[in-house]
Protein backbone atom coordinates (compact mmCIF):
# COMPACT_ATOMS: atom_id res chain seq x y z
CA UNK A 1 0.00 0.00 0.00
CA UNK A 2 1.26 3.44 -0.93
CA UNK A 3 -0.03 6.29 1.22
CA UNK A 4 -0.05 9.99 0.35
CA UNK A 5 -0.94 12.46 3.08
CA UNK A 6 -2.03 16.01 2.35
CA UNK A 7 -3.90 18.94 3.80
CA UNK A 8 -1.42 20.31 6.29
CA UNK A 9 -0.61 23.97 6.64
CA UNK A 10 -0.44 26.99 8.91
CA UNK A 11 -3.53 27.76 10.98
CA UNK A 12 -4.28 30.07 13.89
CA UNK A 13 -5.15 28.68 17.31
CA UNK A 14 -8.80 27.68 17.38
CA UNK A 15 -8.83 27.03 13.66
CA UNK A 16 -9.49 23.85 11.70
CA UNK A 17 -7.78 21.68 9.13
CA UNK A 18 -8.71 18.47 7.39
CA UNK A 19 -5.98 16.03 6.54
CA UNK A 20 -6.42 13.41 3.83
CA UNK A 21 -4.50 10.24 3.18
CA UNK A 22 -5.01 8.59 -0.19
CA UNK A 23 -4.06 4.95 -0.61
CA UNK A 24 -3.13 3.01 -3.70
CA UNK A 25 -1.88 -0.46 -4.41
CA UNK A 26 -3.45 -3.14 -2.26
CA UNK A 27 -7.06 -3.25 -1.12
CA UNK A 28 -7.51 -0.27 1.18
CA UNK A 29 -10.46 -1.78 3.03
CA UNK A 30 -8.28 -4.64 4.27
CA UNK A 31 -6.46 -2.31 6.63
CA UNK A 32 -7.05 -0.50 9.85
CA UNK A 33 -5.74 3.04 9.56
CA UNK A 34 -3.99 5.26 12.03
CA UNK A 35 -2.89 8.86 12.29
CA UNK A 36 0.29 9.70 14.19
CA UNK A 37 2.20 12.89 14.74
CA UNK A 38 5.75 13.81 15.59
CA UNK A 39 6.88 17.16 16.94
CA UNK A 40 10.54 18.25 16.85
CA UNK A 41 12.55 16.45 19.51
CA UNK A 42 9.67 14.18 20.47
CA UNK A 43 8.73 10.61 19.72
CA UNK A 44 6.02 9.75 17.24
CA UNK A 45 2.69 9.55 19.04
CA UNK A 46 -0.70 8.07 18.27
CA UNK A 47 -3.46 10.51 17.39
CA UNK A 48 -6.41 8.52 16.05
CA UNK A 49 -7.32 5.20 14.51
CA UNK A 50 -10.17 3.70 12.54
CA UNK A 51 -11.12 0.12 11.81
CA UNK A 52 -11.21 -1.28 8.29
CA UNK A 53 -14.99 -0.88 8.13
CA UNK A 54 -15.07 2.54 9.77
CA UNK A 55 -17.32 1.24 12.53
CA UNK A 56 -14.76 1.74 15.29
CA UNK A 57 -12.58 4.72 16.05
CA UNK A 58 -10.01 5.50 18.73
CA UNK A 59 -8.44 8.73 19.88
CA UNK A 60 -5.61 9.92 22.04
CA UNK A 61 -6.88 11.74 25.10
CA UNK A 62 -5.18 14.92 23.95
CA UNK A 63 -7.36 15.17 20.83
CA UNK A 64 -10.60 13.54 21.94
CA UNK A 65 -13.55 15.80 21.25
CA UNK A 66 -11.56 17.98 18.84
CA UNK A 67 -10.40 15.56 16.12
CA UNK A 68 -12.50 13.16 14.06
CA UNK A 69 -11.16 10.31 11.95
CA UNK A 70 -13.18 8.89 9.08
CA UNK A 71 -12.66 6.89 5.92
CA UNK A 72 -14.19 6.42 2.50
CA UNK A 73 -13.28 2.97 1.24
CA UNK A 74 -14.73 3.70 -2.19
CA UNK A 75 -12.17 6.49 -2.52
CA UNK A 76 -9.41 4.63 -0.65
CA UNK A 77 -8.99 7.65 1.57
CA UNK A 78 -8.84 8.29 5.29
CA UNK A 79 -9.43 11.72 6.79
CA UNK A 80 -8.56 13.53 9.98
CA UNK A 81 -10.77 16.51 10.74
CA UNK A 82 -8.99 18.72 13.28
CA UNK A 83 -10.95 21.43 15.07
CA UNK A 84 -10.09 23.81 17.91
CA UNK A 85 -6.44 23.48 17.09
CA UNK A 86 -3.85 24.39 19.69
CA UNK A 87 -0.17 25.30 19.36
CA UNK A 88 0.71 21.96 20.96
CA UNK A 89 -0.89 20.22 17.97
CA UNK A 90 1.99 21.47 15.82
CA UNK A 91 3.75 18.46 14.33
CA UNK A 92 4.27 16.42 11.20
CA UNK A 93 1.24 14.20 10.80
CA UNK A 94 1.53 10.71 9.33
CA UNK A 95 -1.05 8.23 8.20
CA UNK A 96 -0.38 4.52 8.50
CA UNK A 97 -1.98 1.23 7.50
CA UNK A 98 -1.88 -1.93 9.54
CA UNK A 99 -3.50 -5.32 10.11
CA UNK A 100 -5.13 -4.29 13.37
CA UNK A 101 -5.72 -1.31 15.60
CA UNK A 102 -2.84 -0.21 17.77
CA UNK A 103 -1.45 2.92 19.33
CA UNK A 104 2.05 1.55 18.75
CA UNK A 105 3.69 2.64 15.51
CA UNK A 106 5.54 -0.66 15.07
CA UNK A 107 2.26 -2.48 14.38
CA UNK A 108 1.66 -0.48 11.21
CA UNK A 109 3.14 -1.83 8.00
CA UNK A 110 2.82 1.12 5.65
CA UNK A 111 3.39 4.83 6.22
CA UNK A 112 2.70 8.02 4.32
CA UNK A 113 5.32 10.71 3.92
CA UNK A 114 3.85 13.12 6.47
CA UNK A 115 2.28 16.54 6.22
CA UNK A 116 3.24 19.53 8.38
CA UNK A 117 0.64 21.15 10.62
CA UNK A 118 1.63 24.40 12.30
CA UNK A 119 -0.69 26.11 14.76
CA UNK A 120 0.47 29.63 15.46
CA UNK A 121 -0.79 33.18 15.61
Amino acid sequence: VQLQASGGGLVQPGGSLRLSCAASGQTFSNYNMGWFRQAPGKEREFVAGISWSGDSTWYADSVKGRFTVSRDNAKSTVYLQMNSLKPEDTAVYYCAAGPRYSAFPRIYEYWGQGTQVTVSS
